[in-house]
Formats: C-alpha cells, sequence, structure tokens
C-alpha cells in the first residue's frame, strides 16, 4: 500500500512549495513538468521559492498526455537526474510526471492547479495512445494546494471534479456487484471512504447553494478519493 506521506492544503501559499519539498526529501533538483499556461501564471513565483530553497529546476512544457509526448518527456526528466518529478498543472500535466515518476522510479509530487478529478492524489493515469486506457503508476509522495490557485482556473473543471465526486457513488455499487457476482475482492474500507468522498459533497450542497461553493470541502473530497484508491491497489472504489 503506497500513500501520499505529507498533504498540504493552503490559501495564497504556493511560494512555500520549497519548504514543502524540502520537508519531504530535502532534493537538490526537481523536474516539473507544467503547461505553458500554468508556467506563465505562476512559474515565477514557484521558481524563487525553490530558489530559496537551495533546490534547483528544471521544467518540461507538456503539450498533450498522448504516449509519444510522455516517453519524450520522460527521456528529457532523465537526463536531468532530478531527485523529484513534480506534476504542476491539471490532468495531463499530472498524469506524465506520475507516470515519468513509476517508470524512473523517482519520487513524485502532485501540485494541482486544478480540482476536476481524483488524479491529484491516486496512482493511476490516463494516457491516449490508439485508445484512450488507464495505467497504474504510482501515488505522489506530497500533494500540495494552493486554493487561491485551484479558485482561479475555469468553473467548469470544478463542476468536473464534482462530477468525478458523484460518480463514485455508482462506483461503488459497481464494484460491490462484481463482489457478489464473480466474487471479486471487495475493501470496505477504501470503498467507504470513496462514498464520503461523495457524500460530503451531497450534504454540503445546500449550503454552497446559499453561501457559495467552498474549493476546500472539494479538493479535499479528490484527495480523499484518490487515497481511497491507493489503499484498495486498485481503481474500483473510484472507478467502478
Amino acid at each position: 500500500m503506497e500513500l501520499p506521506r505529507q498533504i498540504v492544503v493552503g490559501e495564497k501559499n504556493i511560494g512555500q512549495v520549497g519548504e514543502f519539498l524540502r520537508s519531504l526529501s530535502n532534493p537538490r533538483k526537481v523536474s516539473i513538468i507544467s503547461g505553458k499556461n500554468v508556467k506563465k501564471i505562476i512559474g515565477k513565483e514557484i521558481g524563487q521559492s525553490l530558489k530559496n530553497a537551495k533546490i534547483s529546476a528544471v521544467w518540461h512544457l507538456a503539450r498533450s498526455n498522448e504516449v509519444k509526448e510522455t516517453i519524450t518527456i520522460q527521456k528529457k526528466v532523465k537526463s536531468t537526474k532530478s531527485d523529484i518529478i513534480i506534476g504542476l498543472g491539471g490532468g495531463r500535466s499530472v498524469d506524465i510526471a506520475k507516470l515519468c515518476a513509476f517508470n524512473l522510479r523517482k519520487q513524485f509530487v502532485s501540485i494541482p492547479t486544478s480540482a476536476s478529478h481524483d488524479g491529484i492524489a491516486s496512482p493511476f493515469v490516463s494516457v491516449r495512445g490508439e485508445k484512450p486506457h488507464s495505467l497504474v503508476a504510482t501515488a505522489p509522495l506530497g500533494v500540495f494546494v494552493d486554493l487561491d490557485i485551484i479558485k482561479k482556473a475555469p468553473k467548469k473543471l470544478l463542476a468536473s471534479g464534482c462530477g468525478d465526486l458523484m460518480a463514485k457513488v455508482t462506483a461503488v455499487h459497481d464494484w460491490e456487484l462484481g463482489r457478489d457476482k464473480v466474487g471479486e475482492y471487495y475493501g470496505r474500507y477504501s470503498a467507504n471512504l470513496a462514498s464520503m468522498s461523495a457524500e460530503i459533497l451531497i450534504e454540503s450542497a445546500e449550503n454552497f447553494s446559499k453561501k457559495g461553493i467552498d474549493v476546500r470541502v472539494i479538493v479535499e473530497a479528490l484527495i480523499s478519493a484518490g487515497v481511497a484508491s491507493c489503499i484498495a491497489g486498485s481503481s474500483r472504489p473510484c472507478s467502478g
């Protein structure tokens, strides 16, 4: 069972990412896989934080999550001999970093800039080849979230995250069906954790309508769902 060692969810704390990495494993060099726009918006602040922590960084820009692109980036990351591989951005960058870390046997840190799915804390990745498919990679050593950045992401991404959480209801029932019909392994704890992630959102819906969306609730629920898949050792509690 591989679980995140440290999870930080804060507000306007992106400038503390260097300290966070130091507390995790004291790296000398990191590779940051990100998108062009994300680097443009927060790259300077992250770079300064890493510099203050005496951590050198190499940036790798991801254009897609296709297999060819992942292989190209992986070769570049390998040549840097980085201690940690960071996925900074949305699903594409986080997934590529996760897969590269797994293949290169390096530590992986997730720094999401949107809350669109539970992959920010799970060991699973989605890649595109001839057909899209999901692979098991590595769970993040740490997850670092700046809620201020998440709030500035397009609203449709947050809506996607809510949809992903709601899907846990049917995913868990689907898993129960597999247990009852074909004798598949069923992990009650991880199933309950995934279900709770959806229940938290459902219970918060009325409050959201009155006081506005609490992004922290959604982010923490997505992280919990990702951890549920780590505990289960499969994507069953989150994807059925």
